[in-house]
C-alpha cells in the first residue's frame, strides 16, 4: 500500500514536514528534560508550550485544578472532534544518562519520555495548523500533567473539557525501533491499584515467642496466600499481577515487633479480575491474620482501569501508521503491558487508541527502559511521532 493511497490530500507530506520540524522539536525535548516537574503542578512546562505554540491560531483553555491546558485548533469546515494528548510530568528519580541536556534538578528526571510526548504534541499542533482551511471538524491537544500515579487525566476531565469523538495518544518505547509502533485491539495497558497492610501482633522478648504473637511469620503466610491466590484463583487466561514490593518490621535481633507492614500493587486486564483482587486482597489478609489471633488493617489506594483499546479505531490507527510507515511500520503485540497510563480515563469519554512509539536507536544494542535512571531515547523518532498524530486527526476528520 503506497502511502498516498487513501490519504487525504491535505495529510499527504506530513512525514517530510514533520522531520523539517525536527531540530524544533528537539530543543522543545531538551528544554523540558533540563527542568523535569512531578505531579500535577508543572507551571514552567506549561509555560514552555504555551510559548511554543503562541504563534498558532489555537484556542488555549488553561486549566486550574492543575498545570494541564487544552489548545483547540478549529477547522475551516465543520465536522467531528478528536483529541491528542501529551503528558507532561516527570518522575521523582535521579538521571544517570551522562546528558549534556541532563536533569538541572536534583532528584527529578524525564525517565518516561513525556518530555519527548510534549513535543511531538505540540509539532503536531503545528503542522494541522498550517492545514487548518481544509479540515472539517476540530482537533483538541490535551497537555496533561499528572500522569505519574497522580491521574492528572481523570482530573482535568473532571473539571471540564469540550466533548470529543475520538481519541488518540502515543507512549514512547525504548524497546521498540525507531520507524515502528505497536498496539494491540482491547486491554492495551493494566489497571493498577497500590495496598498497604499492617499486621499488628504482640511483640516481646524473642527467646519467649509463646509470649507474643508474632507478626513476621504472620506476615509471610500473607505473601504466600496471596501469591497462591492469584495463580490458583484468578483465570491464566484473564491474568493478574500481585506483587509485595516492600516488608518492614523489627528493630533487632531479639525483639519480636508489635508491627509488620507490607505494602505493594495489584495489576489487571479485565474489570472482572480487577474487582476479584480487590475483593480477596483483604479477606484473605484478615482470615489469616484472625487465626493467629492477630489483627491486619488493610488500605487500598485505586489507581487507574485498564487502558482499552477500541478495536475499530485501534485498527484505523494501525492502518494509518502502515500509510505513514510502510507496511513493516506497525506491529501488534501479542499480549497487553502490564504497566499503567491514567490515558485509560479519556478512553472511557470515547473510542480511541493508545500505541507505542518505537525510539530505539540503530546504535542501541541494550537499552534501558522507562523508569531506568539510564532511559534515554533516538530523537529521530519524534518526527515521526509528530507526523502520526497529525495523520491520525486528519484522516480521522476527513472521514467524517
Amino acid at each position: 500500500m503506497s502511502a498516498a493511497s487513501t490519504l487525504p490530500p491535505e495529510a499527504t507530506g506530513l512525514l517530510d514536514e514533520a522531520k523539517a520540524l525536527e531540530p524544533r522539536l528537539v530543543d522543545l525535548r531538551r528544554r523540558i528534560h533540563q527542568e523535569p516537574e512531578l505531579g500535577l503542578e508543572t507551571p514552567a512546562t506549561r509555560q514552555k508550550i504555551l510559548d511554543e505554540i503562541a504563534d498558532l491560531e489555537l484556542d488555549v483553555a488553561l486549566h486550574e485544578e492543575t498545570s494541564g491546558l487544552v489548545a483547540t485548533l478549529r477547522g475551516g469546515q465543520p465536522g467531528r472532534r478528536v483529541l491528542l494528548r501529551g503528558d507532561m510530568d516527570a518522575l521523582p528519580m535521579r538521571e544517570e544518562t551522562g546528558l549534556a541536556f541532563a536533569s538541572r534538578h536534583e532528584g527529578r528526571m524525564h525517565a518516561c519520555g513525556h518530555d519527548a510526548h510534549v513535543a511531538m504534541l505540540a509539532g503536531a499542533a503545528r503542522l494541522l495548523a498550517g492545514r487548518r482551511d481544509s479540515l472539517p471538524g476540530e482537533v483538541l491537544f490535551m497537555f496533561q500533567p499528572g500522569e505519574e500515579l497522580s491521574g492528572g487525566a481523570e482530573i482535568m476531565l473532571r473539571e471540564g473539557m469540550p466533548r470529543f469523538d475520538a481519541a488518540f495518544a502515543l507512549h514512547v518505547s525504548p524497546q521498540i525501533r525507531t520507524g515502528r509502533v505497536a498496539s494491540r485491539p482491547g486491554a492495551m495497558m493494566a489497571s493498577f491499584d497500590d495496598f498497604e497492610i499492617e499486621v499488628r501482633g504482640r511483640g516481646g522478648h524473642a527467646s519467649m515467642p509463646s509470649d507474643c504473637i508474632d507478626p513476621i511469620p504472620i506476615a509471610a503466610e500473607i505473601i504466600l496466600a496471596l501469591q497462591s491466590f492469584v495463580t490458583r484463583q484468578i483465570p491464566a487466561t484473564d491474568p493478574g499481577v500481585l506483587t509485595v514490593s516492600q516488608v518492614h518490621g523489627g528493630t533487632t535481633n531479639n525483639v519480636i515487633p508489635d508491627v509488620v507492614r507490607l505494602t505493594g500493587t495489584m495489576r489487571a486486564l479485565s474489570d472482572r479480575t480487577r474487582a476479584m483482587m480487590i475483593e480477596a486482597l483483604p479477606r484473605i489478609t484478615e482470615g489469616i491474620a484472625t487465626t493467629h489471633q492477630a489483627k491486619a488493617v488493610v488500605e487500598i489506594q485505586g489507581g487507574y482501569p485498564v487502558v482499552m483499546n477500541d478495536p475499530e479505531f485501534e485498527a484505523f490507527a494501525r492502518e494509518t501508521a502502515a500509510e505513514l510507515l510502510g507496511e513493516r511500520g506497525p506491529v501488534v503485540l501479542p499480549s497487553a503491558v502490564m504497566g499503567a497510563e491514567d490515558f485509560s480515563y479519556v478512553l472511557h469519554e470515547a473510542p480511541g487508541a493508545m500505541m507505542l512509539l518505537g525510539v530505539r536507536g540503530p546504535d542501541a544494542e541494550d537499552p534501558a527502559p522507562c523508569h531506568s535512571s539510564c532511559m534515554t531515547l533516538d530523537e529521530d523518532a519524534m518526527a515521526i511521532g509528530a507526523a502520526l498524530h497529525a495523520t491520525v486527526a486528519t484522516r480521522f476528520l476527513a472521514a467524517g
